[in-house]
């Protein structure tokens, strides 16, 4: 818990080695300006994308980093949201804002997130997983037709994904998403509609008002997300109330079924067809930049960024408490 002083001491460690490192960078630079000066005192570790940490970094023996009270990871993707800092960061005894070990794992992987979701009765949409070694020419006819979606099984932000609309794209895409993870994930294409919903909590997780995702490409890029700045974001989403509450209920028990903490944002696909919603993708460590939907998300369901940022942090400290009644040794 904090110390006798009267403010909190957040540690936001952000960049890492993934290809959302400038990401990262934006977000950690919207938490910086938006903490409430009367109530934390900040300080910093860049990961270069060398993975060199600047300053040294957090050391693993509990109780050696006595000027922290609890760190905000604002690491987007591969060695940031995928489990292996929240590792580090339970050794060295440290509350931490967002997901644990076991969630953030889960969740970064993609076809784990569809089997958890489809083990609790969430709809997802078909797929297959391929490994990096069938990325040539002997790949085996899908079990759906084109268009389909290849992207890594394990990255963030739109990286390396790329819609196949033949064979030959597919194979394109393939090599693509190939550059970036070792396995493989293509999904059949839903022609429809975009959707996003903010999680927040622990034990009782509740869901913000969705928003719809209109892009200015043929999908959500890489470069419509944080490039172009001409994808629009409706908020709320343009949807009847049935529809918001389906999609809310959704994203709560998705959280629930990769056994999230803290914070989430959960992506949905609309059927245009059929009007049928699908469970995408859940991420961890959500996009804070000053264009990012999580938070735009909370403030509109009433909870501002500042405060916002407040409630996780307390999240993130009444977890570490709770966590010190556990025995680990007879």
């Amino acid at each position: 818990m904090p110390s006798n002083s009267d403010k909190i001491r957040i540690t936001l460690l952000y960049g890492g080695r993934s290809g959302e490192h400038e990401i990262s960078i934006r977000s950690a630079d919207a938490i910086r300006r938006a903490l409430n000066p009367g109530r934390y005192t900040v300080s910093e570790i860049l990961i270069g994308k060398d993975g060199k940490w600047n300053p040294a970094p957090l050391s693993p023996e509990p109780g050696a980093n006595p000027g922290i009270d609890v760190v905000f990871p604002v690491l987007h993707g591969t060695f940031g949201e995928d489990g292996t800092v929240q590792g580090l960061l339970e050794m060295a005894e440290l509350p931490y804002v967002g997901g644990g070990v076991l969630s953030s794992a889960v969740s970064m992987d993609k076809p784990m997130t569809k089997r958890l979701c489809q083990q609790a009765g969430l709809p997802v949409v078909e797929y297959v997983v391929l490994s990096r070694s069938q990325t040539g020419n002997g790949v085996s006819a899908l079990p759906f037709g084109y268009p389909v979606f290849v992207k890594p099984a394990n990255l963030g932000s739109s990286v390396g994904i790329t819609k196949a609309k033949n064979e030959q794209e597919f194979l394109g895409a393939l090599r693509t998403a190939a550059q970036f993870d070792s396995a493989i994930i293509v999904e059949r294409g839903i022609t429809g509609r975009e959707f996003e919903c903010g999680i927040l909590g622990g034990d009782k997780p509740r869901a913000s008002v969705p928003c719809e995702i209109i892009p200015s490409q043929e999908f959500y890029t890489y470069e419509d997300k944080y490039l172009l700045d001409k994808a629009r974001v409706e908020i709320p989403a343009n949807l009847n109330e049935q529809q918001t509450r389906e999609i809310q209920s959704l994203a709560v028990e998705c959280f629930k079924a990769v056994n999230c903490d803290g914070m989430a944002r959960v992506d949905f696909l609309m059927d245009g067809a059929t009007g049928q919603f699908y469970v995408n993708e859940i991420n961890t460590i959500p996009g804070f930049t000053s264009i990012s939907g999580y938070p735009k998300m909370w403030e509109y369901s009433g909870i501002p960024y500042s405060k916002l940022l407040d409630t996780l942090i307390d999240l993130a400290l009444t977890r570490a408490e709770t966590r010190r009644q556990t025995q680990y040794a007879r």
